[in-house]
């Protein structure tokens, strides 16, 4: 396990702040050790809290050609067929997953393949599971094309609490299969577009984890 990037920076300055204050109601009210020590234990769980939001687990990629894997961490909540209008402009079998804020959030390619398209969606910031949040909200759009030549749609959206998401691939970007392509800070929801061919692997409610639960069957 280790410490993803996106919270380095935060988890650094969030620990200066915490000593500080902490430092400075030892230094002026000694005599409150009541107020101290509860101020130290509302300290401590504040920084795991936020730690375990930036948690990076560490396992083997995977490298299963016709297998798309799923792209986060979270809860299996929409399995449904939809039509993709933005750049497939075709019906798909989609398949959301919904990231809780105690999830890892880490997002992950699906496929090994290469980036075909990519395109950020400024937006709103409606709860993840509302029924526009995949076409109002702040989101990315990225479709991979693996080493079959199928098309997978991979989308980021952010929710009323994830207000961040990141992305480090262009078109061009050559993906592994399991490899990181974003980070949505604090949860919210990937989408996947599938071929109307492909065998759906997992079930509603179905707990995921990125890179290492099977969710769909190419064909």
């Amino acid at each position: 396990m280790t410490i993803h990037r996106e919270g380095r920076v935060l988890l650094f300055w969030l620990m200066i702040i915490l000593a500080v204050l902490n430092y400075l109601l030892y230094y002026y009210l000694p005599e409150e050790r009541l107020w101290i020590n509860v101020s130290l234990l509302v300290s401590v769980v504040i920084y795991l809290l936020i730690l375990q939001f930036f948690r990076n687990p560490v396992f083997p990629l995977p490298n299963e050609e016709g297998i798309v894997f799923a792209p986060a961490d979270g809860k299996v909540v929409v399995i449904e067929e939809a039509f993709e209008d933005e750049y497939l402009k075709e019906k798909r079998k989609q398949v959301s997953i919904f990231m809780s804020p105690v999830n890892v959030h880490v997002n992950r390619s699906p496929v090994k393949g290469v980036v075909e398209y990519f395109k950020y969606h400024p937006g709103k910031y409606l709860v993840a599971w509302h029924p526009k949040s995949s076409t109002e909200n702040e989101r990315t759009s990225m479709v991979v094309t693996d080493t079959n030549g199928n098309k997978i749609m991979v989308r980021q959206i952010a929710g009323a609490l994830a207000r961040r998401i990141k992305w480090y691939v262009k078109p061009g970007s050559q993906l592994e299969q399991g490899g990181e392509f974003g980070f949505i800070k604090f949860g919210s929801r990937v989408d996947l577009y599938l071929p109307l061919s492909a065998e759906i692997l997992c079930t509603m409610d179905q707990v995921t984890k990125g890179a290492r639960t099977p969710i769909a069957k190419l064909k």
